[in-house]
């Protein structure tokens, strides 16, 4: 018995020595200064700008009051057109919205069962994106009812309380006529072109449905493959300049998930067309879906980035495997820290991430290493989807996945701002505390921080964005960072330095701080709206160049993101 006692005793032991080494780990990354050098002529790749792409359930939010403004704001931010994938596109009803819902009601039959097309609420979308100069990326689904072969219950009733219980009705089903689900496309896509023109439709990307390797849809493997030959085919008749990809399946770090999306490609490549009987399918693009996983420890938030990046360091890799399709573009049509944009902190603690910084941050850090991670494989990597947009009619800072609230940016949008004024080439970055994309696949971000950087060059100009990244929502000290830029040309440049945190650019923080008021006043208004923009860490200051050198140095806080802009 005392051997035993012995041995707990000894285990207890080890186990605090452990805590307190990763704490002590903590404190000492926290002491000790950052640098990272930058060297300007070390050019890597042209910046693509994956970041400007979003996407969101409620398809009828697009011509929303609150939808329009942050429309407006994401095309105004970007230098590059804004793309925009939206759910519903097909589904049945009057066009009002709900959580996890939307309709546009433009495939009905009549009473001898002859397809009636209605386009009024799919044009009223489109043209909200087309009018900014956005990009639809275009789901076609889900299943309108006259087609579906289970078509009640077809309307879902869900809240964020019961969470996926009862989703998948009616619109989830295959089409008891591919015939006429092949039309529906062809008709959709002559009138988009008769609407738009050729140019601007053959500028878009197509897509046959959301996620068909888990509920979203209910019919075989099989039965998916010809939904999409059927769509594939009625596109291409319409329009054959048009371009069209999938499977927009999801996790492929999961087995099952993996398999689904490498019997997909191996369908197009090599499979027969159930609409053409040919061998192969057309395939433009490739598209997956990447999420993370955070969960609440210890009565605080713990994302999983690890897990993000690992999906998608496992969809680049099974791309990459064949060869013939390694060349395509990739889009990851989802990419976020968790699955459910709808799923409010009310009834899921572990999103509380989502008003704060640990959002801004999270998405600095993952985005950067997708950047890696594609190289890595080698893949033509253009877009990654960032499933946020915005809830109309909702509390204030209730905790969905958006990107503001009421009207009102979130922390999280600045960090979008941030990369729109990063563009050209992608430049070296050497960090003296490096943590790869592939350390992080496998560990996540859990012992120590991850300060890290990205930097890229552009005419008489350098951008360099450093974040101060932790899994856990726990406090830290403050980071002091150096940033050596060498090897410029210019003699004297106006330093811009941008910062998220606490105090900068964080319409949250101010909100709290006036007593967390549902119904703010005019006033209120006023200062949310000015606090929920990107804003100056510092006043713009001109320093001279010195060997083709120049060194900025600041101290950056825990889920803090800094942008430090040079110009000549």
């Amino acid at each position: 018995m005392k051997y035993l006692h012995s041995i707990i005793k000894s285990f207890i032991f080890c186990c605090f020595i452990c805590v307190n080494f990763c704490s002590v780990a903590q404190e000492m990354q926290s002491a000790q200064t950052i640098t990272f050098e930058v060297d300007v002529q070390k050019k890597i790749e042209p910046m693509k700008p994956i970041w400007a792409w979003f996407g969101y359930d409620e398809p009828n939010y697009t011509y929303m009051k609150d939808g329009q403004k942050l429309l407006t704001e994401l095309s105004e931010m970007s230098y590059t057109p804004v793309n925009v994938r939206v759910h519903n596109l097909l589904t049945t009803g009057d066009g009002t919205p709900a959580l996890k819902w939307g309709s546009t009601n433009a495939y009905t039959e009549d009473k001898k069962g002859r397809p009636i097309y209605d386009w009024t609420i799919v044009d009223s979308i489109f043209d909200t994106f087309i009018v900014r100069g956005m990009k639809p990326l275009v789901e076609i689904g889900f299943m309108p009812k006259a087609l579906s072969v289970k078509p009640d219950p077809y309307q879902h009733n869900w809240s964020p309380a019961n969470a996926y219980n009862d989703i998948y009705t009616g619109w989830a089903y295959p089409p008891k006529d591919y015939n006429k689900w092949r039309e529906l496309v062809c008709q959709w896509v002559k009138h988009c072109v008769e609407r738009y023109g050729e140019n601007e439709v053959a500028s878009w990307y197509w897509e046959v449905w959301n996620e068909p390797n888990i509920g979203y849809w209910k019919g075989t493997f099989e039965e998916y493959c010809k939904l999409y030959d059927y769509a594939a085919d009625g596109l291409k008749k319409a329009f054959p300049r048009a371009r069209i990809g999938g499977p927009h399946s999801t996790d492929p770090s999961n087995e099952s998930a993996n398999a689904f999306l490498r019997r997909f490609l191996e369908h197009c490549v090599r499979g027969k067309n159930y609409a053409t009987g040919k061998i192969g399918s057309p395939l433009d693009y490739v598209g997956f879906h990447a999420k993370g996983g955070p969960r609440v420890v210890d009565n605080r938030v713990q994302m999983n980035i690890g897990r993000q990046l690992l999906n998608i360091s496992k969809g680049f890799e099974a791309v990459a495997s064949f060869p013939e399709l390694k060349h395509l573009p990739i889009i990851i049509g989802e990419s976020d820290p968790e699955g459910c944009a709808a799923c409010s902190i009310e009834h899921h603690p572990q999103n509380a991430y989502r008003n704060g910084t640990m959002y801004s941050s999270y998405t600095a850090a993952s985005f950067a290493r997708k950047y890696e991670l594609a190289r890595k494989y080698g893949v033509n990597f253009i877009g990654a989807v960032s499933w946020s947009f915005e809830f109309e009619n909702q509390a204030w800072y209730a905790g969905f996945r958006d990107l503001a609230t009421n009207g009102i940016d979130k922390p999280v949008l600045n960090v979008f701002r941030m990369f729109g004024m990063m563009k050209g080439d992608l430049v070296t970055v050497k960090s003296s505390a490096p943590l790869s994309a592939d350390e992080m696949c496998k560990n996540s971000v859990r012992r120590t921080a991850d300060i890290n950087s990205i930097a890229s060059t552009d005419n008489n100009s350098v951008a360099v964005m450093v974040w101060n990244y932790h899994d856990d929502d726990l406090s830290a000290p403050s980071s002091d960072i150096s940033i050596n830029v060498k090897n410029m040309t210019g003699r004297r440049v106006l330093v811009t330095h941008y910062r998220i945190d606490d105090q900068f650019s964080n319409s949250y923080e101010v909100w709290k701080a006036m007593g967390e008021p549902q119904n703010p006043s005019p006033e209120q208004l006023e200062i949310l709206e000015r606090s929920g923009q990107l804003q100056m860490y510092s006043s713009p200051v001109w320093k001279d160049v010195i060997g083709g050198k120049i060194t900025v140095d600041f101290s950056l806080p825990r889920q803090g993101v800094s942008l430090i802009k040079l110009t000549w």
